[in-house]
């Protein structure tokens, strides 16, 4: 199986967490334990906490809901 830019997508530097949602379409937990975000492949859903345990709770409750396999093109 071939992975699509958004199960596979480049790791940043700063990345902590990488999770998948229902489909595949990896979320993102990025930053430092005091200043987290995470970003979702799949429906494009942004989020920004003040620690990396918010950040990482959030994006894992987004990772068991979120059906989105959406590819922005750029």
């Amino acid at each position: 199986m071939k992975l699509s830019p958004n199960t596979a997508p480049i790791e940043p530097d700063n990345l902590l967490i990488r999770m998948h949602n229902q489909v595949g379409a990896a979320v993102d937990v990025t930053g430092t334990e005091d200043r987290a975000r995470w970003a979702c492949h799949g429906c494009g859903d942004v989020h920004s906490y003040s620690s990396i345990y918010l950040a990482r709770e959030d994006a894992n409750v987004h990772a068991t809901t979120c059906r989105a396999a959406y590819h922005r093109l750029r």
